[in-house]
């Protein structure tokens, strides 16, 4: 299972849509949530990665409390979701925070309740709504998936340094 250091941008919980700046690496305020939804995990990305929609590679952390936003996390890969955002391939990387032993026993999206990844779905396909912006979600994908896009980010981002 490979580790990887995500930068959290959003904390579990919250409305507020935080974004980091990749070059000053200044956290600023984008928007509040238009819908009565919050965050159902640490939101952020993996730095020095470049996803097809030309930002860094998202990534969920799973954790059994909140961090705050620019703060570092060590977080095992389990799996991934597929994602369009307006348009846009969009995945979203899943993680577990290694340093939180509830989550120890989860090495794959198979090991979370189903209940909980119905949720991570619907407030991807909702959160949006209120802005007349469409999402689409697809299906949850495997760990080997999940690092094949992260190794594919990371050398898009090399390429384009």
């Amino acid at each position: 299972m490979r580790v990887v250091e995500a930068r959290i941008e959003i904390p579990m919980g919250s409305r507020n849509k935080y974004e980091v700046d990749e070059k000053t690496g200044r956290i600023k305020l984008d928007r509040v949530l238009y819908s009565s939804v919050y965050y159902p995990a640490e939101y952020g990305f993996v730095e020095k990665t470049r996803y097809l929609d030309g930002d860094p590679l998202d990534i969920l952390v799973f954790t059994s409390a909140p961090t705050f936003p620019g703060c570092y996390v060590d977080c095992r890969i389990i799996g991934g979701m597929d994602m369009i955002d307006c348009g846009e391939p969009d995945v979203k990387i899943l993680a577990v925070n290694v340093g939180d032993p509830r989550y120890e026993h989860v090495n794959t999206v198979q090991d979370l309740a189903p209940h909980y990844l119905q949720e991570i779905q619907n407030f991807f396909l909702t959160y949006k709504t209120l802005q007349n912006k469409k999402t689409e979600v697809g299906d949850f994908f495997s760990v080997e998936k999940a690092e094949a896009i992260l190794e594919e980010s990371i050398a898009r981002y090399r390429e384009e340094s």
